[in-house]
């Protein structure tokens, strides 16, 4: 099955308003390679500065999704390292020839302090970083961020995937995902 399948009601667009304030796509994931798919094409075209809030329940597929899109870009440069999760560390960092790359769980922050001292503000304009449950972050959220909340769909281990951003330049990065999806399905 294609990730952007022509089913009816099964890959929804919304481009930006005529105020420049929403692209959302809706994409349906019968499986976890769909997952793996949608997080390598995330990877194709991840540059720094790049922040992907990764909401949804426990369970759905936040980690595994950010861990395919990190061992992708690994694999790029010829680099095998394990990406675990960082439930209990936080945060777990890697690094490329060229971007930096940063996977945050903030599930188990407690505080704005703890917050402030994982040192996220900075790694938003210089890495590429993926943050689940980026509730936490408040207002800290950068306002060029892609939010991407993966829910439960109706069959078993199907998930709804949607993909939605508010700033002009992640609308042309998101963009470039919705071409490349396209592309792949064909191929």
């Amino acid at each position: 099955k294609s990730l952007l399948s022509s089913r009816k009601g099964c890959y929804k667009t919304k481009s930006m308003n005529s105020s420049g304030k929403l692209f959302k796509i809706n994409i349906p994931l019968f499986t976890e390679s769909d997952t793996i798919r949608l997080a390598h094409v995330f990877a194709e075209k991840a540059i720094k500065g790049t922040t992907i809030l990764l909401n949804g329940e426990i369970g759905t597929g936040k980690t595994f999704f950010a861990r395919s899109l990190i061992q992708k870009l690994l694999m790029k440069y010829g680099l095998n390292e394990d990406v675990p999760s960082p439930t209990y560390t936080l945060i777990q960092s890697y690094q490329t020839p060229e971007i930096d790359i940063i996977h945050a769980d903030l599930y188990r922050v407690k505080s704005k302090t703890e917050l402030m001292e994982l040192g996220l503000t900075d790694a938003f304009e210089n890495s590429l970083c993926l943050i689940e449950w980026p509730d936490k972050l408040d207002l800290l959220i950068p306002r060029d961020a892609v939010k991407i909340k993966l829910e439960y769909g109706n069959k078993e281990n199907s998930r709804i995937c949607v993909i939605e951003c508010h700033d002009k330049k992640q609308y042309n990065f998101l963009r470039l995902i919705q071409q490349r999806l396209k592309t792949h399905d064909r191929s």
